[in-house]
């Protein structure tokens, strides 16, 4: 059987050279820490910037190029740090900034770059430009913010709603005006499109490379800039389901303006004036993120890369939904460079959307196997590198104001963001001496760092074996990807590098599929796989094949 025989549904999809291999982040992958669930160094049961230090060494045992640090800035954390309060000043429940200074320095000796979170679209209402901006609609600052009149009725300026429920506009007795707010009330929306504004969050920007970051990841990019003649969004007429008002419309005017293209050419300038290994990522959600994420990085005067919630959000991992991603970016002259995530700190941990009654660890193992196969940058989210499934968190524990609005309709970000497990027999899981923020997942125990250290089998190990697999192949890296064609639950891509030629197999199914390696191509790496020339891919099997020479 030759690989022509599998009848590929379309050939390599991009004759464009290969990429410059100086480019550290083409292809790399990425640690993400959660700093407040990561480890607690001072026993206040919230982990902190020394306990992202003390641990650094088991982020770099993985094998990743780079570590991604969600928010540590000072925040009354009504959004657990989203809603920035100062951009440049370190919140003391995560340290200070000789404890990030200490963080970067460790990182970088051990070969890690360090990517953080750069929200740009919106700060906290207790930030000291919103605080002078509401004074007054004369202020020096008066037109930072989103502020606008009432309706003649003194209803909101538009029907606009905000991302965690009800309008996205709130009144305000001193300059009697709203203001906007995409997301929380407590979030007011920077006016991005004033160039005072620009040149402060670029200033931001060069603050954070000055203390030695090697890149951004910018939140809710698409977000930060709106139509401002505040039209009203149109209603949702053919709807899904729907937890909250933000579903109902169709977000066509309180995001994703054209002016913020222009925005990001000046960033990637501030980035590029510290040399060319500086890296930003965008996160692009939304009806438009297909669209958005290739604007966004399209060309050289844009950001290098970024990611959506294709997967992020998906109830079930199906080979459709992995066909979309090489159909999304098929690699065309001129276009940026995808990144990828199966889990984060605001979606559900896929081991728990996706598994469907079938076994965690086999399914957690076959998962890992996938996103490093995939074509573009892979972030992996701290503890899906040892199958962690979503924890449960009881009510009367939660903290996400999403997952309280919404309870019991979704998950919720909670279940996500419980502490990492270290230890399996100490208390709280090794992550703290105290009762932590979130309680620690029973489940998770066993599934713990030291206790997975001790066993040759566990997932852990495995994950560093198939990101070293990724580093060892320049066709997963950063080859094409060509979807062949797959049926039922059987799929099946190629990844193309130079004389390099890698076929992909994956069985996403609850049962055996019938399928045989091409003859003479050699396994490189099979997952739930004892007998790869058997006839059948066993479910939730994976394999890595190479051509033959």
């Amino acid at each position: 059987m030759t690989l022509e025989a599998l009848s590929p549904r379309t050939r390599p999809l991009s004759d464009a050279p290969p990429a410059p291999r100086h480019e550290w982040w083409r292809g790399a992958v990425i640690y993400q820490v959660y700093p407040r669930s990561f480890a607690d160094t001072n026993g206040d049961g919230i982990g902190d910037l020394p306990g992202v230090t003390a641990h650094l060494e088991h982020i770099a045992s993985l094998g990743v190029d780079g570590v991604w640090l969600s928010p540590f800035f000072t925040s009354p954390m009504k959004d657990f740090g989203y809603d920035v309060a100062d951009y440049l000043g370190i919140d003391p429940i995560f340290g200070t900034m000789a404890d990030f200074d200490r963080l970067v320095e460790k990182a970088h000796r051990l070969g890690l770059k360090v990517i953080i979170d750069q929200v740009y679209s919106h700060t906290s209402d207790l930030h000291a430009w919103f605080q002078e901006s509401r004074q007054d609609q004369a202020n020096p600052r008066a037109d930072w913010y989103v502020w606008a009149d009432p309706k003649p009725d003194g209803t909101p300026p538009s029907n606009w709603q905000s991302v965690f429920g009800g309008p996205a506009w709130t009144w305000d007795a001193r300059r009697h005006q709203y203001y906007m707010h995409n997301f929380l009330k407590e979030q007011p929306q920077l006016n991005v499109r004033n160039p005072e504004v620009q040149e402060a969050l670029l200033s931001v920007a060069r603050f954070w490379l000055d203390r030695g970051v090697d890149g951004f990841r910018c939140d809710a990019l698409n977000f930060s800039m709106h139509d401002p003649a505040l039209t009203d969004n149109p209603p949702v007429t053919t709807p899904g389901k729907r937890t909250r008002p933000f579903d109902f419309q169709h977000h066509d005017h309180n995001q994703s303006h054209p002016d913020i293209l222009r925005f990001l050419t000046r960033l990637r300038e501030v980035a590029d004036s510290y040399g060319d290994d500086r890296f930003l990522v965008a996160e692009v959600g939304g009806e438009k993120a297909n669209e958005e994420m290739k604007l966004y990085t399209q060309g050289s005067d844009r950001l290098h890369s970024a990611y959506g919630f294709l997967y992020l959000y998906a109830d079930r991992l199906t080979t459709d939904l992995v066909d979309r991603g090489p159909a999304m970016w098929p690699g065309t002259a001129g276009e940026g460079w995808p990144s990828w995530t199966f889990s984060n700190h605001d979606a559900p941990r896929a081991l728990s959307r996706w598994v469907e009654g079938r076994d965690p660890k086999a399914f957690a193992q076959m998962a890992l196997l996938l996103l490093v196969a995939l074509r573009g940058n892979v972030f992996v989210y701290q503890g899906e590198e040892l199958g962690l499934p979503q924890a449960e968190v009881p009510f009367d524990r939660l903290v996400d104001p999403e997952a309280i609005a919404n309870w019991p309709e979704t998950l919720g970000r909670d279940g996500a963001r419980t502490p990492m497990p270290w230890k399996s027999d100490h208390g709280h899981a090794g992550f703290s001496e105290a009762e932590p923020w979130l309680p620690v997942d029973p489940r998770h125990r066993a599934l713990a760092v030291e206790a997975q250290e001790r066993d040759p089998g566990a997932t852990l190990h495995l994950a560093r074996r198939l990101i070293a697999l990724r580093k060892a192949h320049p066709a997963l890296r950063t080859g094409a990807m060509t979807m062949l064609e797959s049926r039922e639950h059987l799929l099946l891509f190629t990844r193309r590098e130079g004389n390099e030629t890698l076929l992909c197999a994956f069985n996403l199914g609850h049962d055996p599929v019938a399928w045989t390696p091409p003859q003479g191509w050699r396994v490189v790496e099979a997952v739930n796989c004892p007998d790869p020339r058997a006839g059948t891919l066993s479910p939730l099997a994976g394999l890595v094949l190479s051509e033959p020479r």
